[in-house]
């Protein structure tokens, strides 16, 4: 499918997760079991509160389940320390958010960068730019984030989810916080990326015309996955 693997890109069983102490404790995913074949591009749907960022929090190992077995790319990431899940995470997973989470001192190109040379990558910058390239944005590199657009900085996002060439695109309500043309424009920049890279997308969103790109749609109630008729390429 793309990248070689033998099995699943993503491939949860059983996994349960609370969050919170004592009587405020909730329990939020309640056996939730989840396969994602490589190179697929597949919609995540669900009330607000059913659980959808959790899954994408424990599918990139921000957040680790209280049981259940969570294998991204044939790797158990239950079993790694957090220096080992940090390394595998920069190497293999793209996430974008929302809410962008840009860092307000450095330039699109330096925090595009940044996460590259962190990870030990060669030529972090010349990578960088050429990834706000793709996305449009060479001449907008040396802007900080107040100075660009919601559409520019989610696209410096894009970029730099995308720079690591990740094998896993993981995308929180990419569109939610973009007026729905800008929107329109993130999702096509997204799905042609997605393909470029023969990476696996899995998109969180409320919006039917990113679903509708999809091949497959999943929902989430109560804390658990289940699956929804093909939403159609």
């Amino acid at each position: 499918m793309g990248d070689g693997l033998n099995g699943a890109m993503i491939d949860l069983a059983d996994v349960h997760l609370s969050l919170g102490t004592g009587a405020a404790r909730v329990h939020i995913l309640r056996g939730a079991g989840l396969r994602v074949e490589a190179g697929a591009a597949i919609g995540l749907v669900g009330p607000s509160g059913s659980g959808k960022s959790s899954l994408l929090s424990v599918i990139a190992g921000l957040e680790r389940p209280d049981s259940g077995a969570v294998h991204i790319a044939g790797q158990d990431i239950t079993a790694m320390n957090e220096d080992a899940l940090a390394l595998f995470r920069g190497g293999h997973i793209g996430i974008v958010f929302q809410s962008f989470h840009l860092i307000a001192n450095m330039t699109a190109l330096e925090n595009v960068a940044v996460p590259l040379e962190f990870a030990g990558i060669a030529d972090p910058f010349a990578r960088a730019e050429a990834m706000l390239s793709r996305v449009g944005l060479a001449d907008r590199a040396g802007h900080y984030p107040v100075q660009l657009s919601g559409g520019e900085q989610q696209r410096v996002a894009l970029a730099r989810a995308l720079a690591p060439r990740p094998r896993l695109l993981l995308a929180d309500e990419p569109t939610g916080n973009l007026d729905s043309r800008t929107g329109e424009k993130i999702t096509r920049l997204l799905f042609e990326l997605q393909s470029e890279l023969a990476a696996t997308l899995l998109l969180v969103t409320h919006d039917s015309a990113l679903t509708a790109q999809c091949g497959q749609v999943f929902e989430m109630e109560d804390g658990r996955v289940r699956a929804r008729a093909s939403a159609g390429a």
